[in-house]
C-alpha cells in the first residue's frame, strides 16, 4: 500500500500507533497480548463515545469544539447514578444521564446560535454550570452505582467486552448518518464551506443545533456508564477533554472541518488506551509520561499530515521564494520619463 492510499485512509494511522505500543508492552512485560487488548476495548468504548461527538462538532468546521464534555461526563455520572439509585432502574439512570448532557448542550446552543458567542466560550461558560452542578450533587453524596449494569458493563465472553460491541454497532450507525441521511450530508457541506451550504438553502442553524445536542448526548452517555463502571467523581470527565480532541484529530478527521473519520476515532481511543498501559508499566513519572505522550502524538499527527505534501499540498513551514531582484536596463532615455 503506497502513501496515496494511507493518505485517503486517515484512519490506519491510529490503529498503526496502537498496534506499535502494543508490540511494545508486550515487549516489556513478556505477557500474552489477549488480556492487554481486552483491557483496552474495556476501556476505550468510553472514549469513544464521547470522542464521536467531538467528531460531529469539529466536522462542522473552523472554530467548532465543545470543551464543555469533560463537565458533562462528571456531571451526568452523578446525575445517573442518582436516578438509578432513586428509582431502582439503570434505564432510568442512563436516560437521565443523556438528559443532563442535553440540558448542558442546549445551553450552548442558545449562547452559539441566539447570541452569537464563539463556539469554545459558550461551551466553557456552560461547563462551568455543569461543574457546578456537580459539585452540587457531590456534597454528601451517598447513592451507589447499580450493581446490574456494573456487570453488565464488566461482561466478557470470549474476552470481547459486550459495551466495546455495542460501541462498534454505534459507530457504524454514526457512519451511515454521516454517508446516508440529508443531516450528514449537510454537516459535511457546513463544514466544508459554510456560506456556500447556506446560499444552497441548508439549515446550517439547525444542523449546528443538532450537532452540539448530539455531543452533549453522548458525553452525557459517557458520563453514565463511566460512573456505573468507575463511581461518580467530580473530577470523572477530567482527561476526556483533551483525550476526546486528540483522538478525532489522530483519527483522521480534518480539525478545519468537513471530513469526518469515525472508524478512526477508534484507532486512536485504543492508542491512547494502551499509551496509559504503556507509561505505567515501566513506572515513568507523570512528567516523562506527558513527554513520551505529547512525542508519540505529534509523531502520528506528522505521519498523518505526510501524505498532504506528497499529494502536493503547499507546507507551513516551506521558505517562501525571495522576490525577483528589480533589475533595470540602460536604454540612454530618462526612466522617470
Amino acid at each position: 500500500m503506497n502513501i496515496r492510499a494511507l493518505v485517503a485512509r486517515p484512519w490506519i494511522w491510529g490503529f498503526a500507533a496502537a498496534a506499535l505500543v502494543w508490540l511494545m508492552i508486550l515487549a516489556i512485560s513478556g505477557q500474552g497480548g489477549g488480556q492487554t487488548v481486552s483491557l483496552a476495548l474495556s476501556l476505550a468504548p468510553y472514549l469513544v463515545i464521547v470522542g464521536l461527538g467531538q467528531m460531529l462538532v469539529v466536522t462542522a468546521g473552523p472554530g467548532n469544539i465543545d470543551v464543555s464534555v469533560a463537565p458533562i461526563i462528571s456531571l451526568a455520572g452523578f446525575v445517573s447514578v442518582l436516578a438509578a439509585f432513586s428509582t431502582g432502574s439503570a434505564t432510568v439512570g442512563v436516560l437521565a444521564g443523556v438528559g443532563a448532557g442535553l440540558v448542558i448542550a442546549a445551553i450552548s446552543t442558545v449562547a452559539i446560535l441566539g447570541l452569537s458567542v464563539p463556539p469554545i466560550i459558550a461551551t466553557l461558560a456552560a461547563g462551568l454550570i455543569a461543574s457546578s452542578g456537580t459539585l452540587s450533587l457531590a456534597n454528601g453524596f451517598s447513592a451507589v452505582p447499580d450493581p446490574g449494569l456494573r456487570s453488565l458493563l464488566n461482561l466478557r465472553p470470549a474476552g470481547i467486552p459486550v459495551l466495546a460491541v455495542a460501541i462498534v454497532v454505534v459507530t457504524v450507525l454514526v457512519i451511515a448518518l454521516l454517508r446516508g441521511t440529508t443531516y450528514g450530508r449537510s454537516l459535511i457541506a457546513v463544514g466544508q464551506n459554510r456560506r456556500a451550504a447556506e446560499r444552497a438553502g441548508i439549515p446550517v442553524a439547525r444542523i449546528i443545533a443538532v450537532t452540539y445536542l448530539a455531543s452533549g448526548a453522548l458525553a452525557g452517555l459517557t458520563g453514565a456508564l463511566l460512573a456505573a463502571y468507575i463511581a461518580p467523581s467530580a473530577d470523572l470527565g477530567t482527561r476526556y477533554l483533551l483525550d476526546s480532541v486528540a483522538v478525532v484529530v489522530i483519527g483522521g478527521t480534518l480539525i478545519s472541518g468537513g471530513r469526518a473519520v469515525p472508524v478512526g476515532v477508534w484507532g486512536a481511543a485504543l492508542f491512547f488506551i494502551l499509551l496509559d498501559g504503556l507509561v505505567n508499566l515501566v513506572g515513568w513519572s507523570s512528567a516523562a509520561q506527558n513527554i513520551l505522550k505529547g512525542g508519540l502524538v505529534l509523531l502520528v499527527l506528522f505521519l498523518a499530515g505526510g501524505g498532504d505534501r506528497v499529494a502536493g499540498a503547499p507546507s507551513r513551514f516551506r521558505r517562501r521564494p525571495r522576490p525577483a531582484a528589480v533589475t533595470t536596463t540602460t536604454t540612454g532615455e530618462n526612466t522617470h520619463g
